[in-house]
């Protein structure tokens, strides 16, 4: 194995790179807009929803709920009769209405417990679920200080204090932002090596590489280094100009420490690229084996759910991918601030995987080379 083969094989890689615009295009997206759009385009589950009153008392106590229900969760409520409130929901305008009784207020404290109806479009499940608790919430409230006619401040037997850390406000943009980042990482590494090494079959360049004085071993590692190469800087640059500088969200950890993690998780899915390449007859063969590959290690890695609300089956499985170890690593450097003393189980476990997965496929690798030669 000799180091000029491998950087003169990467430098082909990257000039091939350059002559392919659209692939030069999905990188620009996927580490630009793709980031901004999930990071601001995708609000918490209860946002602005549409909500209807039938307000059938006209009591202060009914005002006072009214105006309890208000932005950002809630779109100012709409006043209508109670004849519009079956057309208003089968059109889609309204998420939530909700009818006061008449007589409401005076039933309140006569000490009776009169009813609300609460009519909810369910076919927006989360949203339902999550607006109906609050409304809940809030009308037992407003109900319960208005017949105390006070704010209550008896002690409760527990004080209860909340502190947020690492996201005091909950923004939704500074958890999707990074969680893109490190998403977009896995994808585009796994995409740019296989298609480099199916591009080449394609155009019959790997055949030109064979009567030459290169090793499986260099031709692997070339495409390896370039294409980590290219995904690692274009991360790089979102974390700095998009998530940083676009979006405003802070970074507690070190850079450079989540650099290198990115590049060792690149080590292990730029290999299985290549794997899976080599499975793959052609491009089309490849994008099928990448959607059931890339969804399930998105999905079941901690990124989007965390891992210890999963069956612990999947959770066992999940420590043999790296993305697994890659979500773990990022959000401690990013969102806590975690250094090297932290993380590095982590880091060991990601050389690992990326190393039992490059000599695999290595080994699928050159199976393919000797029956093209």
């Amino acid at each position: 194995m000799r180091i000029p083969n491998i950087y003169r094989l990467g430098v082909k890689e990257l000039w091939s790179l350059v002559r392919d615009p659209m692939m030069l295009v999905l990188i620009a997206y996927t580490f630009t807009l793709s980031i901004y759009v999930a990071a601001t385009a995708m609000p918490e589950s209860l946002h602005n929803a549409p909500i209807a009153i039938v307000d059938e008392d006209g009591s202060p106590l009914s005002a006072r709920i009214i105006s309890s229900l208000y932005p950002p969760h809630f779109k100012p409520p709409s006043m209508v009769s109670l004849a519009e409130v079956d057309a208003g929901m089968d059109s889609g305008q309204y998420t939530f209405v909700l009818d006061i009784p008449p007589n409401f207020q005076r039933d309140v404290l006569a000490g009776h417990t009169p009813a609300l109806q609460l009519n909810v479009d369910a076919t927006l499940m989360s949203q339902a679920f999550t607006g109906n608790g609050y409304i809940q919430q809030i009308i037992t409230s407003e109900v319960s200080e208005f017949v105390q006619r006070y704010r209550s401040s008896a002690a409760a037997p527990v004080d209860l204090v909340l502190h947020m850390r690492f996201n005091p406000n909950l923004e939704q943009a500074w958890f999707g932002s990074l969680m893109e980042i490190i998403n977009n990482v896995t994808m585009l590494s796994i995409i740019l090596t296989g298609a480099a090494l199916i591009r080449e079959r394609e155009h019959g360049t790997l055949e030109h590489l064979l009567v030459m004085p290169v090793t499986p071993t260099e031709i692997m590692l070339a495409k390896v280094w370039s294409m980590g190469l290219v995904v690692l800087l274009a991360a790089l640059m979102a974390l700095v100009f998009v998530v940083q500088g676009a979006l405003g969200v802070p970074i507690e950890g070190s850079v450079a420490l989540f650099m290198l993690a990115a590049a060792l998780h690149l080590f292990a899915t730029t290999s299985l690229g290549i794997f899976l390449a080599t499975l793959a007859r052609s491009m089309p063969q490849f994008g099928m084996l990448l959607v059931l590959v890339l969804l399930p290690l998105q999905m079941l890695s901690g990124g989007a759910t965390p891992r210890e609300s999963m069956p612990a089956l999947v959770q066992n499985v999940m420590l043999f991918a790296p993305t697994t170890h890659f979500v773990s690593v990022g959000q401690a450097i990013l969102y806590r601030g975690a250094g090297i003393a932290v993380v590095w189980p982590q880091l060991l476990a990601i050389l690992v995987i990326g190393t039992v997965f490059f000599f695999a496929s290595l080994a699928r690798f050159r199976k393919t080379i000797s029956q093209m030669a």
